[in-house]
């Protein structure tokens, strides 16, 4: 059945029905970026998936040694799934390396194998797999010609990371699953149970707003390490962060009750961001 799609288009319908922030930044592309950064985006959603709807860790595991196998036919063979078909002429001519792609799935599985971060640099590495190396391989897709653009790439896939962290800790909770570091909720007098019970403090507000200022941390770092000569290339990217840190200020401005509701921008909002961005940039 797999095999008689057409996998730019399987690609394609899966980024679109996403809805995600990813999409409305991809628009503006050059046809031949927009095919190559939508079959990455689709791979990075077929092992998130994985993850998140396999119940049973040990399919879910199983399913994603199918996609490491998957990935070194990629580089020689032929590979079942129209993600990684679409994959085959993209990592020829845009530098996608198997060793990234192979990342990121470890990252995925970390998912199966912790579900509380001790500190920061545990979370850290977390980040760097699901959201930094998709970051690097972005990069390579749309192109630079001065390296400190890779700083960019990967400060800005922590920043886009921890977002999606502030904003989904209550959904995550309901998945016993908490991204915020241990020893900072100790510090702040934040326990794991009334994360888990979405009981909401002055304390988790004081934890919250450390969490806030560190991803703005990011996101301005990020931006500081973009060469001028690059900016054009990486406006994908800029789009992305003028969506994400809308919505950081969103959650901040609606009081970051992130226990108990989770804050999206509109379509209309995300499209709005992404022109006026690529007008700017």
């Amino acid at each position: 059945m797999k095999d008689a799609m057409d996998p730019d288009q399987y690609c394609q319908e899966k980024a679109a029905a996403s809805g995600s922030s990813f999409y409305y930044s991809f628009m503006f592309l050059p046809r031949d970026k927009r095919r190559a950064i939508t079959a990455l985006y689709a791979f990075c959603r077929e092992v998130d998936d994985v993850v998140d709807e396999c119940s049973d860790p040990g399919v879910a595991s199983a399913a994603l040694n199918w996609w490491r196998a998957q990935v070194e036919k990629i580089y020689g063979g032929r590979p079942q799934h129209p993600a990684a078909q679409a994959l085959v002429p993209v990592a020829q001519q845009f530098n996608i390396s198997r060793e990234h792609l192979l990342e990121i799935i470890d990252g995925m599985e970390m998912d199966l194998e912790q579900a509380r971060y001790p500190d920061f640099k545990s979370l850290q590495l977390y980040c760097y797999r699901v959201a930094s190396v998709v970051g690097l391989l972005a990069a390579e897709i749309f192109g630079y010609t001065d390296r400190r653009t890779l700083k960019y790439a990967h400060d800005l896939g922590i920043a886009f990371q921890l977002t999606n962290i502030i904003r989904d800790v209550g959904e995550d909770a309901r998945r016993n699953r908490i991204y915020l570091p241990m020893d900072e909720m100790q510090q702040f007098g934040v326990t794991a149970a009334e994360i888990l019970n979405a009981k909401e403090s002055d304390n988790f507000q004081k934890l919250m707003a450390f969490q806030i200022e560190r991803a703005q941390r990011f996101y301005r770092q990020a931006l500081e390490h973009l060469p001028e000569v690059d900016r054009k290339a990486q406006r994908t990217g800029l789009i992305m962060a003028a969506i994400y840190r809308a919505t950081l200020d969103e959650i901040v401005a609606g009081g970051c009750h992130v226990l108990k509701e989770r804050v999206s921008l509109t379509p209309l909002r995300k499209l709005w961001l992404a022109w006026k961005t690529w007008l700017k940039s």
